[in-house]
């Protein structure tokens, strides 16, 4: 019997770049009220949404992608053609086939990258960022880009109260490589697939091949498309008690507790969950606990690197601080890890 040979990659891995991209128009809480009744003060002290950034249609998945990807890969120093895979976190590439990543490898100039989409939902840059350490380490990849981006404006129900305020667009990236030393902890994640009523899509795009007097009509009488749509209090307690429970695996995980923290970069999905989890985890106050959704709104999977980018380009956190991140979201689904800042 044949043995196989051994893969040989590096001992460790870390994320070495890191850059965003935020759609240039601006949508305050204003247009979101044209639409709804509520009021600006709802809002923000629901979700403590202020404002959030609506994509053009020139502003596609592949393009925010391009952008921050090119930022992401001239922050790590390296080339786009050291780049040995592609991983794109989205609901909201619309095209099922082929995968958005593929495009993307393309046009940032790779060497014919692996590419290839996940659907994780708000945990996918997570995912993403397992799936890339599991190749560094393994050998198949130097340098993997991992991105999440998402065009939610096109999944929003502007008449449902509960979501309309909720959503933004956008595109965050990062490049993991190579490391000498543990830089990107263990990974605790997993689905709860029991609770995938709680958070989901209004309904199937199959449904256009049958009578669409069916389908459901906005105040004008036109189709509405499917759109994103959840359980507000059941999602929320679930965010707050489950997810800290979590939080506190992946710090048990990487060895560490919320004293050695520096950073904690939490999917943006709303304040009162983030503040609860701070309250929960009993992060010390010298922690930065990102709070980005406040001009970016929830933008899912790109969530994360999105504030990640934020954080250290206001100097609000700083190049090898120590964080956790977590995600969490449709499905239900969620991933946590430490890691190193780039």
């Amino acid at each position: 019997m044949a043995k196989i040979k051994p893969s040989k990659g590096a001992p460790y891995a870390r994320i070495l770049g890191v850059g965003g991209y935020r759609p240039t128009r601006v949508v305050p809480n204003e247009v979101i009220l044209e639409t709804i009744d509520s009021s600006d003060e709802w809002i923000r002290s629901r979700s403590g949404i202020e404002t959030r950034h609506w994509a053009s249609p020139e502003e596609t998945v592949a393009a925010m992608s391009i952008e921050a990807s090119g930022k992401a890969v001239a922050d790590a120093g390296i080339d786009a053609a050291q780049i040995g895979a592609v991983v794109v976190s989205t609901v909201s590439h619309f095209s099922q086939t082929p995968a958005v990543a593929t495009e993307i490898a393309d046009k940032l100039g790779t060497e014919k990258a692996a590419a290839f989409d996940i659907s994780a939902g708000c945990a996918g840059f997570g995912y993403g960022l397992t799936l890339a350490k599991g190749m560094i380490v393994e050998g198949s990849a130097e340098y993997v880009l991992v991105i999440g981006v998402e065009r939610l404006s096109d999944l929003t129900d502007l008449e449902d109260r509960a979501t309309a305020f909720l959503f933004g667009d956008g595109a965050g990236a990062v490049v993991v490589g190579p490391s000498q030393e543990p830089a990107i902890g263990p990974t605790v994640w997993g689905s709860e697939g029991d609770k995938s009523e709680t958070i989901k899509q209004t309904y199937a795009w199959d449904r256009f091949g049958g009578d669409l007097a069916e389908l459901p009509r906005d105040s004008r009488g036109d189709l509405k498309l499917p759109a994103i749509t959840q359980e507000g209090q059941a999602v929320f307690r679930w965010a707050v008690f489950e997810m800290a429970k979590v939080a506190q695996q992946a710090l048990d995980a990487a060895g560490i507790s919320a004293d050695d923290l520096d950073v904690f970069i939490p999917h943006q999905a709303n304040v009162r969950i983030i503040d609860s989890m701070v309250k929960t985890l009993k992060l010390p106050e010298h922690v930065t606990v990102a709070r980005d959704i406040r001009t970016t709104g929830n933008t899912s999977a790109a969530s994360i690197p999105l504030a990640m980018e934020r954080l250290l380009a206001t100097g609000e956190a700083k190049s090898g601080d120590t964080a956790l991140v977590i995600g969490f979201g449709a499905g239900l689904v969620y991933a946590a890890t430490v890691v190193t800042l780039p």
